[in-house]
């Protein structure tokens, strides 16, 4: 019965979540995203959710709040950690994945809060060992990937999926709150920006942030948060076996 969590970081469009999924099912797991907006129902295009991807393989916090409902750092830690408990009460092996450095650092650091929340009755504590594994690749590459998946998601209908939303009832405030693609598809809808203006800003905005959780998860590290960064020289099936070996 498994008695640790495995992590899998990296920036966005490092590939994830087809690792998780493939790890998932070589160690008869289940994946527990660590994604701040995937955790919304109806932001799947922007937010890259990819439910396809994981076939048979259970998934938790993707889907379970709806847009404009609060939601914290400790409302995250409170919920991955009975995902996780949930998992390995069943015997399963619990993965958690995503890009939000902040969150996956609250659950492993067992942050702790001036108050307790209201819907906890005592500070959580994460007693778990766990291994954490990271994807970066290589500039280049990481930027080709950025660039070809945004282009994919305005093809797949980003944009519509917003508008669709807005119809619905959704508050622009709260797609500018998430911001990057919802702040700037805002803009655009309200027509405050042109399309290319749009597109070349959005694009922009989106290396910046990949870099930004690169210089998050490097501070991880430096506060005491071992991380091994798979190489990427490797290709998908090595990758794979990199984790294996080094459980």
């Amino acid at each position: 019965m498994p008695t640790s969590l495995l992590v899998l970081l990296g920036p966005t469009a490092s590939g994830k979540t087809a690792l998780a999924v493939d790890l998932a099912k070589r160690l008869d797991g289940e994946i527990i995203s660590a994604d701040s907006r995937q955790i919304y129902k109806g932001l799947d295009i922007g937010t890259g959710k990819d439910l396809l991807e994981y076939g048979d393989v259970p998934y938790h916090l993707i889907d379970h709040h709806t847009l404009g409902d609060h939601y914290s750092v400790a409302h995250f830690q409170k919920e991955a950690y009975d995902a996780i408990q949930d998992v390995l009460g069943r015997g399963k092996q619990p993965i958690l994945c995503g890009g939000t450095g902040l969150y996956i650092e609250a659950l492993l650091a067992n942050y702790s809060f001036s108050h307790v929340p209201h819907f906890l009755d005592k500070p959580i504590t994460l007693d778990l060992t766990y291994r954490v594994f990271g994807l970066n690749p290589e500039l280049g590459i990481r930027r080709a990937r950025i660039s070809d998946r945004f282009q994919a998601r305005l093809a797949a209908g980003l944009i519509e999926e917003v508008e669709g939303l807005l119809a619905q009832g959704a508050a622009e405030a709260d797609f500018i709150r998430l911001g990057l693609e919802y702040k700037w598809i805002v803009q655009y809808l309200r027509g405050e920006i042109s399309r290319e203006r749009f597109e070349e800003g959005l694009e922009v905005a989106i290396h910046q942030f990949a870099k930004r959780q690169m210089t998050y998860f490097r501070k991880m590290e430096k506060a005491g948060i071992s991380i091994s960064w798979i190489p990427d020289t490797l290709d998908f099936q090595g990758k794979s076996d990199f984790v294996l070996k080094n459980i």
